[in-house]
């Protein structure tokens, strides 16, 4: 525990330029004070988050210690980003084609809350979509097991977009997922006193200096400038945008095996995971997407249940339930009283 204090001495050892961009006056998220409104914050969560990484955080020093205040004792932009309660909405979008002119499949929302747990639970959900493919081709032996794509690229996408995002517009990164790809976009382009081919070399130079001494204390980053190059060892160069306001990274989706069925009309919620293995071959009916997207709510639904909730005949939910079998995009478990419906990833 001695380490951790000496992080967090070394935290309010950071001298009191990086409150500022240079010596121009440009404010940080360090230096801005919240609103008004947001000037009554808790940080209850930021408690947990400390405690479950092994951290000490003390309630009668975190604020000066994670500068949490401005120089005249108000909340400022980096505590509403830890506290329990924010409006900065933080989504990753789903869509059912290439472009965003496709149709929205869903939105999953992680903000408006400690940044940290969003961050969190946006790996996760890239960790769950991550799907190991079986590899035949070619294959004389044992099989090759291919994920979707390079899962420490996307970490080190993800913490980096969290840690240089331009967070006082109160704009949050933007996370978009495509049946080919995932981008995800962080606001402003690079620091001021980077450049391009030092970014890409892995030279670091945060934007948010104490929000990424943050990330270091809590292990959640190195601070060895390996995110950049690590992406670009996977996917090359073109897979960084660079803009004067924003940076966009593309993890491309590595497809060797699709389930045999799109959804591709309407707006369908079944669950996100199947969303990555879309093939575009077989197209569903309104019906039979309705049925899929109630399965996804209820694995055990029974047919006259789906029946009830659809307002269909339960002879047009058994036919349509059982064209999805044959189709490979549903599959029974079990018995019809005691089993339950699995959608095929």
């Amino acid at each position: 525990m001695a380490k951790s204090g000496n992080l967090i001495k070394n935290l309010v050892a950071l001298p009191h330029e990086y409150e500022w961009v240079g010596a121009n006056g440009i404010p940080t998220i360090v230096s801005m004070a919240a609103p008004d409104y947001a000037q009554e914050l808790t940080f209850e969560k930021l408690f947990m988050y400390y405690g479950a990484k092994g951290v000490a955080l003390r309630k009668e020093t975190f604020k000066k210690s994670l500068r949490l205040l401005t120089a005249d004792g108000r909340y400022n932009i980096m505590a509403l980003l830890l506290s329990d309660a924010n409006d900065i909405p933080i989504r990753v979008s789903v869509f059912s084609g290439k472009s965003k002119a496709d149709t929205l499949f869903s939105v999953k929302e992680y903000g408006n809350s400690c940044i940290l747990y969003a961050m969190d639970k946006i790996l996760e959900y890239g960790d769950a979509i991550n799907i190991i493919q079986a590899d035949e081709r070619g294959r004389i032996s044992e099989r090759k097991d291919v994920p979707l794509f390079d899962y420490e690229a996307f970490h080190e996408a993800i913490l980096n977009a969290f840690i240089h995002n331009k967070w006082l517009g109160m704009n949050a990164p933007m996370i978009s997922v495509f049946t080919d790809r995932i981008e995800i976009l962080s606001h402003g382009g690079l620091g001021l006193e980077q450049d391009l081919e030092g970014f890409y070399k892995g030279v670091s130079i945060p934007v948010n200096e104490i929000l990424a001494s943050i990330f270091l204390q809590l292990r959640l980053s190195e601070r060895s400038g390996r995110g950049v190059p690590k992406i670009v060892e996977a996917y090359g160069r073109d897979s960084i945008k660079i803009q004067k306001n924003f940076i966009v990274v593309t993890i491309p989706f590595n497809r060797i095996n699709v389930t045999p069925f799109e959804l591709n009309e309407g707006q369908p919620t079944v669950n996100p995971t199947v969303m990555a293995t879309i093939n575009p071959t077989v197209k569903l009916s309104k019906n039979q997407k309705d049925i899929l997207a109630k399965i996804a709510d209820n694995p055990r639904v029974t047919l006259t249940e789906l029946s009830e909730l659809l307002g269909l005949h339960r002879a047009t939910i058994a036919d349509n339930t059982s064209k999805l079998q044959k189709l490979g995009a549903l599959k029974r478990v079990g018995s019809d009283k005691t089993g339950y419906w699995e959608i095929v990833e």
